[in-house]
């Protein structure tokens, strides 16, 4: 009888581990390629190039909400609430969604995406977005650029890519990279009130999660379950596996929750264990400088000098200065009459 050697079984199993990866190209599109089931045992990731989401298992994956979260994010008023606009979603964590319809692959569902090769990040704007919208979202593509080595170009034939789109079903995004087209969710006009929102949503796709669901976390802030809504508390699991490269925890984080988030009595659900937390958490400004980092190091980007080919990336580029140049941006766009012209 034949016996596989050890050596032939760690063939098998490496054979098998390029099949299932969502990493790799899929070399043809023969009608007969095996598809690999959600449950698929897949190897753990190696370098920072592989994204783990299996923490997350199935939640990962759903439909875009056409009804309660775009009722919510329709009616979403930003002198009036005390969360932002992504907090709204009835999706993991409020915003992180992988939709099943048509994104299905012939890797079937996977718990595993990947970092962006060389930084660049093909993309097309699909959404029906008016003048001020547009500079909302080229703010945050450009504050990426001046401040980081990632580029987003505009897609061409590459095969994954990202498509900025406006459905009427909130703020989402999947994270990283997960293959073919992946959509960008920034429902109009709630998810541009805020030039943070949109850097928030581009973040999640280039590989990041939620500041306040990592590992150490409970060292920085409390989570107050009492105040939370019951069918949102999983959206305060703690991560197994922080993708934080080095980076200390951040209050100040683009990727914060606010600190009354998926709050069920308007009470706070996160409270901060350290002096000034609080006043930071949420802020949806711009980039915080751990932000930068956490992006450079993640994209393997020069320590020092003009990252983005713009300005230097160090101190005094603070989340107040984007929003001076989002509110003065926005008004140039308005004053000139595009404020209410579309773009398909």
């Amino acid at each position: 009888m034949f016996k596989l050697t050890p050596v032939l079984l760690s063939l098998v199993l490496v054979v098998s581990y390029i099949k299932a990866s969502p990493i790799l190209k899929q070399l043809n599109d023969d009608e007969d390629t095996v598809e690999i089931s959600a449950n698929t045992l897949e190897a753990p990731p190696k370098s920072k190039d592989v994204i783990d989401l299996s923490f997350y298992g199935t939640a990962l994956f759903g439909k875009p909400d056409h009804k309660d979260t775009a009722e919510l994010v329709a009616n979403y008023k930003m002198e009036n609430s005390s969360v932002n606009p992504e907090e709204l979603g009835s999706y993991l964590e409020g915003d992180i969604l992988v939709p099943t319809d048509g994104v299905t692959t012939k890797n079937g569902l996977t718990t595993q995406s990947s970092r962006w090769p060389n930084a660049v990040v093909p993309y097309e704007i699909r959404g029906n977005f008016n003048g001020q919208d547009m500079a909302i979202i080229e703010h945050a593509i450009a504050e990426y650029h001046r401040r980081t080595c990632i580029r987003f170009v505009p897609r061409t034939s590459e095969q994954d890519y990202i498509s900025i789109v406006s459905g009427n079903s909130g703020c989402w995004s999947s994270v990283g990279r997960v293959g073919g087209k992946q959509e960008v969710n920034l429902q109009s006009p709630g998810c541009l009130t805020k030039p943070g929102t949109a850097m928030h949503e581009l973040m999640h796709a280039l590989g990041f999660l939620h500041e306040q669901n990592r590992e150490e976390r409970d060292a920085f802030v409390s989570i107050q379950f009492q105040n939370i809504q019951p069918s949102a508390k999983s959206n305060f699991d703690r991560a197994s596996h922080t993708m934080a490269f080095g980076v200390p925890y951040d209050y100040g984080s683009v990727m914060h929750y606010s600190s009354t988030a998926f709050s069920t009595n308007g009470q706070p659900t996160i409270i901060a264990m350290q002096p000034m937390g609080d006043a930071r958490m949420g802020q949806r400004d711009g980039f915080s400088d751990k932000d930068i980092e956490k992006l450079n190091r993640m994209y393997d980007c020069p320590a020092s000098g003009n990252v983005g080919g713009g300005q230097s990336s160090t101190a005094g580029n603070s989340a107040v200065d984007n929003a001076l140049i989002n509110s003065f941006v926005s008004g140039i766009m308005t004053g000139l009459g595009f404020g209410d012209n579309s773009v398909a």
